[in-house]
């Protein structure tokens, strides 16, 4: 298992990678919310700046247009593919993510899909499935997998999801501390159920919710409630061999300082 880093699409992307590489790693996941920014032009630039430099981008993480809110109240109307007001203008945004990561090569392509209802009959349920199904049919011809982003489902609802949609190109993007942080699971048992489907993994930690409406605290890896000592024996047991992408959603020397000590924290377990 290598390590890497959750990197953010901004226009100084070959500065980034710089920087990744002074941290000692090869390896990210790219992340962008902007549609405007998945252009030729800018393939062309992360190609060459990543073959500069040999870093491989194993994942493209891709946002939706609309409105984004991470709670429990209103994340339930206005996340992912289950809101029927979004959910055919972020499909289309999804496949453009999708023909976007083709032009760099990218082999997983991953989302949060949003709060899957847990009872396979919600009507919502069978259409966000049919939804994922319409992008991975698109992933798969540019010889893709779509990846969902765990947290905001139980993990056998997710796991109903993928066996309903029944391709071979599904499947999941890991983040332990997500399925603390929206109060779903315990990461380390969580694997017993979605172990066979995990083709990516997030370093992440981070607490329980502590209320009814708002998302668990996130952590500096080592800090949270993630066991990860446990989590990466798991991982092992499992014949993971994919990348541990770090992950500290704030910004600044505060964020650099903390991937620095979680990378350090990783490297002993491994």
């Amino acid at each position: 298992m290598r390590i890497g880093v959750l990197v953010q699409l901004r226009e100084d992307f070959p500065a980034q990678m710089e920087e990744l590489k002074a941290m000692g790693m090869n390896s990210c996941q790219l992340v962008c919310w902007d549609q405007q920014r998945m252009t030729e032009e800018t393939a062309v630039g992360i190609n060459a700046a990543v073959e500069k430099l040999g870093i491989d981008i194993t994942a493209f993480w891709c946002g939706w247009p609309g409105p984004v809110t991470w709670d429990f109240y209103e994340g339930q109307r206005n996340l992912g593919l289950v809101p029927e007001e979004y959910r055919q203008k972020r499909v289309e945004a999804l496949i453009n993510g999708s023909e976007f990561a083709a032009r760099l090569s990218v082999r997983d392509f991953v989302t949060h899909a949003g709060f899957l209802p847990e009872n396979p009959y919600d009507e919502n349920y069978r259409l966000a499935v049919e939804a994922v199904k319409q992008v991975a049919l698109v992933c798969r011809k540019n010889k893709q997998n779509f990846l969902f982003e765990t947290g905001q489902e139980t993990p056998v609802t997710l796991r109903r999801a993928i066996e309903d949609i029944g391709m071979d190109n599904i499947g999941i993007n890991f983040d332990p501390a997500n399925l603390l942080m929206y109060g779903k699971a315990n990461p380390v048992d969580a694997l017993d159920i979605l172990g066979k489907y995990v083709r990516g993994v997030h370093g992440k930690d981070g607490l329980y919710p502590t209320d009814g409406i708002h998302l668990g605290e996130e952590r500096p890896l080592g800090e949270g409630r993630v066991n990860y000592p446990a989590f990466i024996k798991k991982l092992k047991e499992i014949g993971y061999t994919g990348d541990i992408t770090i992950e500290r959603e704030i910004e600044g020397e505060e964020q650099k300082r903390d991937i620095i000590k979680a990378k350090v924290f990783l490297e002993q377990l491994l």
